[in-house]
C-alpha cells in the first residue's frame, strides 16, 4: 500500500493530520518504550484534561447514585493503570472510571 492510499487522521497529540499507518506506527513505537497508552472504549488515546461521556449507565458504589449515559465528565486525569482514570464529579469525591465505559468527547 502507498502513502497516497493511506487514510489521514488526525493526531491530537501532535495536532497534525497524518496517514492512519504512521499514526499506529507512533502508537506502536511509544507502547514498545514502556509508556502507557490509555484508550477509551472505541480506541481513541485520552490525555489528562480531556473530556469524556459515559456509555452506559454506571452504579456509583458508596456514593448511592447512578451516573447515567451521555453523562459529561470534566477534566480527566489519568492514573498508573491503563484501564483507570480520576474525575470530578459533582456530589462524588474520588470518583475512579474504567476507561472501557467511556467515550472522549
Amino acid at each position: 500500500m502507498t502513502s497516497s492510499d493511506d487514510d489521514y487522521v488526525y493526531d491530537e497529540i501532535s495536532g497534525e493530520w497524518m496517514p492512519a499507518s504512521e499514526l499506529a506506527l507512533r502508537t506502536q513505537q511509544a507502547e514498545a518504550d514502556g509508556a502507557v497508552i490509555f484508550r477509551d472504549a472505541v480506541g481513541n488515546i485520552l490525555a489528562d484534561g480531556d473530556q469524556v461521556t459515559l456509555i452506559k449507565d454506571l452504579t456509583v458504589k458508596g456514593a448511592g447514585q447512578t451516573l447515567k449515559q451521555g453523562t459529561v465528565i470534566k477534566s480527566i486525569r489519568l492514573t498508573g493503570d491503563a484501564q483507570e482514570i480520576d474525575c470530578k464529579f459533582d456530589g462524588i469525591r474520588g470518583l475512579v472510571l474504567r476507561a472501557e465505559f467511556v467515550r472522549k468527547r
